[in-house]
């Protein structure tokens, strides 16, 4: 269930409405006919399917296989970066295997002598959207109002983000160039943070002070 929310961006209090809105929004932004991802669109058919009905759905597979090979799932770590990853064939070998940066779900890698068909799946709140990463952070309500800048904390690494006042309204920044690099006819990737508002969360020491100088000018 908690993966199924962060596909789509909700939290566990969204009501119907909400969730079939961000359902709306993510199935639109990942269709293949939009130059989405054929996987990612799965996924979050699959994670409204999921909130839908929680105690009876049982999750299908991702995607059917295309051939007798078995899968290779990474996480969106090793899709951005690349690196060594353990994989187990229905055989019990076990091999490991060194991955370029930016696979996508859906590449090919050829390893212990078989064509693996790699999907990216959701890992530590990070979502892989074609070829764009996806993630919530929690901000304070003012920020989130007003915007300004705060530095996140991401599974990827400290990022520092300008929130303008566009950006808090509909709650969603986009950092450009910040996804999966370049590969092949593939572009570059951007990363897109959704915003919510986290109760009792303080405003950062730069937005603090700027409130009280606005409030001593206006004195």
């Amino acid at each position: 269930m908690r993966d199924a929310r962060e596909v789509l961006g909700v939290t566990s209090a969204a009501t119907p409405a909400e969730v079939r809105q961000a359902f709306r929004e993510a199935a639109r932004r990942a269709h293949p006919d939009a130059g989405g991802d054929a996987g990612a669109f799965r996924q979050v058919v699959d994670a409204y399917q999921r909130l839908q009905d929680p105690e009876t759905f049982t999750a299908p597979p991702v995607r059917p296989r295309p051939s007798p090979d078995p899968d290779l799932e990474i996480s969106p770590r090793l899709a951005l970066e690349g690196g060594d990853v353990d994989h187990r064939f229905p055989d019990g070998r076990i091999i490991r295997i060194s991955l370029p940066p930016g696979l996508r779900s859906g590449d090919k890698v050829l390893a212990g002598g078989a064509e693996l068909c790699v999907y990216v799946r959701a890992h530590d709140g990070v979502l892989v959207r074609g070829d764009d990463l996806w993630l919530t952070a929690k901000v304070s309500a003012a920020t989130l109002k007003k915007g300004g800048r705060i530095t996140l904390e991401t599974p990827l690494g400290p990022r520092s983000v300008w929130i303008d006042r566009k950006a808090a309204e509909r709650g969603l920044v986009r950092l450009e160039d910040e996804g999966l690099p370049a590969r092949g006819r593939r572009p570059k990737g951007h990363m897109f943070i959704r915003l919510t508002a986290a109760p009792g969360l303080a405003d950062s020491a730069a937005m603090a002070l700027l409130r009280r100088f606005a409030a001593a000018w206006a004195a």
